[in-house]
């Protein structure tokens, strides 16, 4: 269709220019009988509709890509046509932001409507008919963008996205919590968000909602969202609605979402989802001041289909009894992580085949590697060998109830901090007469009025009295008064925070996917308010786009967090979050302060989905610039420096001493560990804030690093990972995840290592040659036979060259060694002490066939060949890509006859590190490996060098992924494993974190709370919090940091925090009689690696009277830059006693 209009421009266009140029004119006004004038006007009338039809065919191509007709079509406009629709649509209150869509027929018929596209007037889109939706969203939708999605399809699924593109949800009330929900919903990929205010846009709003400028005030603040939203995620249709809502029209949504209204309206409208068929999911939520709540209602029966989002559990038998109830034991190659009363299935079992007849069963008495089956196997055929158990996930259906009676039985509440479990009634209460003070007196309280806060005090008090046996003992006066005081204002963290929550429960209503809240949240950050007591002119307003923070802290609090210096190390999800956050909040935006961001990766395209400060035109660029400039326009009056560099020892002359010294606190955005422990390590020696966060999924973690009150991030731990022992992975995998990890490691060897092996060869064989003969070793022999093979018998010049080298090594991995594999351990092959060699967890495997009918067969030897010739620089004819010439190109190649060697050697040791076994001749081999490597040079150009792949998995017309999975899925059909298509491999093989808005945006908001509480300063340790959440269950779990490990010694006392300074370049007599002086005798001292002095070594007392920092030159090798103005030692220690004292770093300062 897309060249059918091309065409048809062309058609159109090409003979009018033709008869200009070339033609009769004369001619052609005789035989049309119009005048000259007259032909030129229909010329040009012509012509124009030409250039129109290639101009729009051109534009298509030039446009992002959308989804396509997904039950709402928003024609063409012309920019006039656009303000009169707007105008006219205003007047109903309601408009649609206008976009491109390309509809491939004139009559769409969508899941949910039908809708006629009239050729004739392309300013409008009738509805035809409205055709009943269900609860959840139809998951009839077109395809998934999986480039941009990719790391939330890691989490989601491809059912639960494509529910999501089907939903259309209303969010009421675009203050800063409004916006946030908004902002997740629409980079998660819903089809549409209706955004419904009858406000406007006030100074007030500034301080929460990332969408509104300065130039909005006055504006509607749905009308002025639009836009800002829409850059968000252009497949999303975004519409707005800013009069009165009706009941009626909640029918139009699967969701709803209020952030601003109030009880009363709240009920009616409630009453109206709950008992709509089918029901409405309903969402009310609310943020005021440094407190928040939830409620959700998603009907009398809502089904929950996957309540955690985690993968179903498996274990690999070992062993079934025939009894009554059956035991199971299963291999201890992983903990079993089954639970009573969960339902498993059988499958691959021997002997007792009865098991397999995929019937769920419940078991009982869970152990790390065993259960008992609730099932008579007395009489079921004996238990021979193998069989993988699967848990099943079984669906939940929650009965809601409506907010008319939730209210007054709100049942369990979901609590965050088990040292406020008494909480959650008291905000319950607390809410309720907030509402009822709203609506008597038409406002909010003032901050700092302790008028108004005595009336909601009493308002409360009333209420509670009414309560009977269910009222709150203490209604906590203090803390209602701090609630008063900021009820007007939502603040930004807060926001964030709550639009995590809310945005994800959004989901789970559309998707079934995850448990959803049941039924009511609460939350506060009240230990973030000053600790020190603040007069009431401290909140008075101030006409600044501040003003709802300062009536929340005051005014002092809000001048500490314009003049911080923040680090934030890190622009992705985490750091655009971050960034927009800080702005808001007025942090670095006055003349002291200064916010420094750094990153040295560049924007991809995957980014889009969750790192919201980007667009698809900035894909590309460099992030740490983009954000920096993105927030720049969230609030002009930021101080924002972006730089381009990682953060690490080679970066220490950028990141020096006097940078980290003047910081005010560092803010981590990392995603890997080894970059947060290094910046740890910086933040302890500099005795700096660091605030740590970090996402899994739905999960997200907070831990609050503050100088000498609690740990640093690098005192604990997590385990390493388990790592599959290389036999295992190499010649005997039991899963996918064996296969996949074979794969990427076959594909970097083939198509990188080798590659720069060569060319390390090829630039210097002198040198190259050298070394692999100094080493003398099973690797430097692998290397040289890699490097021969490549260049010699594996050579490409053809691309049928490379055809041939993608069949052969589809016969060698798939066939040929698993034939040698079973000839030297066949099925029935015993182990030293008589078990069978092939039991579980090992799979016995069978050898491939290799067929061109079968396309995955062949989609591999097509990836392979393309790869190879990417490396030889060898052009992949247009033919390559189809299959039946390429059928017949594989065709060509000769397969020679394969012969199993007797001698083989396989690697069955699991504690094995190396496949390489080493040899008493391998010198020998090594020779003559070179000598043949010098002849195949000769033979080649001077200038040859390949060109080594890097692995790239986001790139899906680079064959990466199509090679990786091809290796992986062929492997798991020689061991009986199932296989996994293209994208759970892009998972598993690049290592994917999953990711989504949703609890990146929780994790920032809870960061920024103790952001608070650092900037103020004169914290204890029980006034922080390091958070663990999970949206999927959901699961919030709030602690105090731990405190640090404390040392004494005498009157003395240290933790890791300190750090001892001795000035005045002093000499290492100096240096150990100041410590003698404290009660140490120091017996060793040392700089990095080298030691500058021990007791034990006469010759060392000739340096007593040297200077450290000239020892540290001389014996250690140290080099100090110029800007570098100390040096650190580490010194060992005894007490009088001979009792070894650690001690804390020694800082010597020479200049």
């Amino acid at each position: 269709m897309k060249l059918n209009k091309l065409a048809l421009g062309f058609t159109v266009l090409f003979p009018i220019i033709f008869g200009c140029l070339y033609g009769n004119s004369d001619v052609l006004l005789v035989d049309f009988g119009i005048g000259y004038m007259s032909f030129w006007f229909v010329a040009l009338i012509v012509i124009f509709m030409g250039f129109c039809a290639v101009f729009g065919s051109l534009l298509h191509y030039m446009l992002p890509i959308k989804r396509a007709s997904e039950g709402v079509v928003v024609v063409n406009e012309t920019e006039e046509e656009q303000t009169q629709n707007i105008s006219s649509d205003s007047n109903n209150g309601s408009t649609v932001f206008k976009k491109h869509r390309i509809s491939e027929s004139t009559t769409t018929e969508t899941n949910n409507t039908v809708i006629l596209d009239d050729s004739n007037n392309h300013s409008t889109s009738t509805i035809l008919a409205e055709i009943p939706i269900m609860a959840l969203g139809d998951s009839n939708q077109t395809d998934i963008d999986e480039d941009l999605h990719s790391r939330q399809l890691a989490v989601y699924g491809r059912e639960t996205m494509r529910r999501l593109f089907a939903s259309n949800i209303l969010v009421s009330g675009m203050q800063g919590l409004g916006a946030e929900i908004a902002k997740n919903l629409i980079l998660a990929g819903v089809k549409s968000v209706t955004l419904h205010d009858e406000g406007t846009v006030e100074w007030w709003d500034l301080s929460s909602n990332f969408i509104f400028s300065e130039k909005d005030v006055g504006k509607n603040r749905a009308l002025a969202s639009v836009q800002k939203l829409q850059e968000l995620n252009n497949a999303v249709v975004i519409s707005t609605l800013t009069t009165k809502l009706t009941k009626q029209q909640l029918s139009d949504f699967q969701a709803v979402v209020f952030t601003d209204i109030s009880l009363d309206k709240a009920i009616e409208f409630n009453d109206y989802c709950h008992n709509h068929q089918p029901p409405i999911s309903f969402i009310k939520a609310e943020v005021r001041g440094l407190f928040g709540s939830v409620f959700c209602d998603f009907g009398p029966e809502f089904t929950v289909f996957d309540v955690d989002g985690e993968e179903p559990h498996t274990g690999i038998i070992a062993s079934i009894s025939n009894d009554n109830p059956a035991l199971i034991s299963c291999v201890d190659d992983e903990r079993l992580e089954f639970q009573d009363g969960d339902l498993v299935v059988f499958s691959e079992v021997h002997g007792m085949t009865e098991l397999n007849d995929g019937k769920p069963r419940r078991i009982k008495n869970a152990r790390p590697y065993s259960f008992t089956l609730d099932e008579d196997t007395t009489n079921y055929g004996a238990y021979v060998k193998g069989g993988i158990v699967t848990q099943v996930k079984q669906p939940k259906v929650l009965n809601f109830k409506p907010l008319r009676e939730a209210i007054k039985d709100p049942g369990d509440f979901l609590l965050s901090d088990f040292s406020k479990f008494d909480r959650p009634p008291l905000l319950h209460l607390a809410f309720q007469a907030l509402d009822k003070f709203v609506s008597e007196l038409g406002r909010f309280p003032v901050a700092g009025s302790e008028e108004d806060a005595q009336k909601l005090i009493s308002v409360a008090t009333n209420i509670n009295d009414s309560l009977g046996d269910g009222k709150v003992e203490d209604v906590n006066p203090k803390l209602l008064r701090h609630f008063a005081f900021g009820a007007r204002a939502v603040l930004n963290p807060m926001a964030a925070m709550f639009g995590g929550v809310v945005g994800q429960e959004v989901v789970k209503a559309c998707s079934g996917k995850f448990h959803p809240l049941f039924q009511f949240f609460y939350f506060d950050s009240v230990e973030s308010l000053p600790t020190e007591p603040l007069d009431s002119i401290e909140f008075k307003p101030m006409n600044s786009r501040y003003d709802a923070q300062i009536s929340v802290f005051g005014a002092k609090l809000q001048k500490k967090l314009e003049d911080a210096k923040v680090f934030i190390v890190g622009s992705g999800a985490l750091g655009c979050e971050f960034l927009k956050n800080l702005a808001l909040m007025g942090v670095s935006c006055g003349d002291q302060g200064k916010l420094t961001i750094t990153d040295d990766d560049v924007i991809e395209k995957s980014n889009l989905s969750r790192q919201f400060l980007f667009r698809d035109w900035n894909i590309g660029q460099a992030k740490s610039t983009v954000a920096a400039s993105a927030g720049a326009s969230i609030n002009p009056q930021l101080n924002i420096e972006a730089l381009q560099n990682r953060v690490g020892p080679e970066t220490e002359n950028v990141f020096d001493d006097n940078f980290w010294e003047n910081l005010t606190v560092v803010i981590n955005a990392l995603d890997n560990v080894n970059a947060r422990l290094y910046v740890d390590q910086r933040c302890l020696y500099f005795q700096k804030p660091l605030l740590e966060s970090g996402t899994l999924g739905a999960k997200c973690n907070t831990q609050m690093v503050i100088p000498h009150l609690t740990e640093n991030y690098g005192a604990s731990r997590d385990p390493p990972e388990k790592q599959a022992p290389m036999c295992t992975v190499h010649s005997f995998p039991h899963n996918i995840d064996h296969c996949l990890t074979w794969a990427r490691s076959e594909f970097e060897g083939l198509l990188e290592k080798t590659p720069a092996e060569v060319n390390a060869y090829l630039s210097n064989p002198a040198e190259y040659t050298t070394s692999m003969t100094n080493a003398g070793d099973a690797q430097a022999r692998d290397n040289l036979e890699r490097v021969l093979e490549c260049l010699d018998r594996e050579n490409c010049e053809t691309f049928q060259d490379c055809i041939t080298w993608a069949r052969l090594k589809f016969e060698d991995y798939f066939s040929n060694r698993v034939k040698q594999l079973i000839y030297t351990f066949p099925e029935d092959a015993a182990t030293s002490t008589g078990a069978p060699f092939w039991s579980a967890p090992k799979r016995f495997p069978h050898p491939l066939q290799f067929s061109a009918a079968d396309l995955s067969h062949l989609h591999f030897v097509m990836a392979a060949s393309i790869l190879r010739a990417e490396t030889f620089g060898i052009a992949v004819p247009d033919w390559a890509k189809n299959p039946q010439m390429l059928a017949e190109a594989v065709d060509k190649v000769i397969v020679p006859e394969f012969q199993p060697k007797k001698d083989a050697k396989i690697v069955t040791d699991e504690k094995a590190t190396t496949l390489s076994t080493a040899s008493v001749d391998d010198a020998a081999v090594i020779s003559d490996l070179i000598m043949k490597l010098e002849q195949c040079r000769k033979n080649l150009p001077p200038e040859f060098r390949m060109k080594p792949v890097q692995f790239e998995k986001d790139d899906d017309t680079n064959y990466h992924m199509d090679m990786i999975a091809g290796l992986a899925n062929m492997r798991a059909r020689n061991y009986s494993i199932p296989e996994v298509d293209k994208l759970k491999a892009k998972f598993i093989a690049g290592r994917i974190i999953p990711a989504i808005a949703t609890s990146t945006a929780m994790a920032t908001g809870l960061v920024c709370l103790e952001l608070y509480k650092v900037l103020n300063g004169g914290r204890k340790v029980e006034d922080y919090r390091n958070t663990f959440a999970n949206l999927a269950l959901p699961l919030f779990s709030m602690a105090e940091p731990v405190p640090p490990k404390v040392m004494k010694h005498r009157d003395m006392s240290w933790t890791v925090w300190d750090r001892w300074i001795l000035k005045d370049n002093p000499t290492l007599r100096d240096l150990i009689n100041w410590l003698k002086q404290k009660g140490l005798n120091a017996y060793s001292i040392s700089c990095g690696s080298c030691l500058l002095f021990n007791s034990m070594f006469p010759r060392h007392r000739e340096r007593m009277d040297k200077k450290v920092v000239d020892l540290a030159r001389e014996v250690a090798k140290v080099e100090l830059p110029p800007y570098r103005c100390h040096l650190d030692v580490v010194v060992a220690c005894e007490d009088d006693e001979d009792n070894d004292i650690d001690i804390p770093l020694v800082s010597i300062y020479f200049r």
